[in-house]
């Protein structure tokens, strides 16, 4: 009997970079079937940002929006650009897609998906004017910190899609994160970081949580060469 032939071994899933939350409130669940097929976006097909928009402007790409109250804030304060605002946290996309509708914005989509898929296969090279990551997971244990969102090759992905000058703004209240975080930017060759300051942003549900908690906000920001 001849001997079976050698399997290949499955491929690896990536690290998840994130906790998936899903309990929705009956609001949130309402403007979700509500809204979504107005503001969503594909999560399985390339972004066409003039059709999706309805415009040729500045595109800003959220990575986790939350509970969608600073999204909202920032895009009602800058409507020259457009915001596509990432998350896999379906109750924050509920809030914000009511958020949204209740200021009438038109400059902000959504998309439920891995930061680092949409990134790869939906935004094209040089497409995205700023890439915002406000207080990723922490994973604050030594044995998770592969886990965190913003390593050598997410600096890799951003790079690759945001145009020259374009900019990497990342928020975080966890001293180890934020220093993690300053020495994959200043390493790499395509950025450079021009500071470490707050600048002018709303203060978001997690960062205030942190604030409550004693833990001070590190602002990060690097611009694409």
């Amino acid at each position: 009997m001849p001997e079976p032939l050698p399997q290949e071994p499955a491929p690896r899933e990536p690290v998840r970079t994130y906790k998936v939350r899903r309990r929705v409130t009956t609001g949130q669940a309402g403007a979700l079937a509500r809204l979504l097929p107005r503001y969503g976006v594909d999560p399985d097909a390339p972004l066409d940002p003039v059709a999706t928009f309805g415009r040729r402007a500045p595109l800003v790409v959220e990575i986790g929006s939350g509970m969608g109250e600073a999204t909202a804030a920032m895009a009602a304060a800058d409507p020259g650009r457009d915001v596509l605002a990432v998350e896999v946290h379906t109750p924050g996309l509920g809030n914000l897609l009511r958020l949204v509708e209740a200021a009438g914005l038109t400059n902000v989509r959504v998309v439920e998906a891995d930061a680092r898929e949409v990134l790869r296969d939906l935004l094209t090279p040089g497409s995205v004017d700023e890439v915002r990551v406000f207080f990723p997971d922490p994973w604050p244990k030594a044995r998770h910190a592969k886990r965190r969102l913003v390593s050598a090759a997410f600096a890799d992905l951003v790079a690759e899609r945001l145009r020259p000058g374009g900019r990497l703004h990342v928020a975080t209240d966890w001293p180890a994160y934020a220093d993690g975080a300053t020495a994959v930017l200043a390493a790499h060759p395509a950025y450079d970081v021009v500071s470490r300051e707050r600048g002018a942003r709303p203060i978001t549900r997690f960062e205030q949580r942190g604030t409550d908690a004693g833990r001070a906000s590190a602002d990060l920001v690097a611009r694409r060469r």
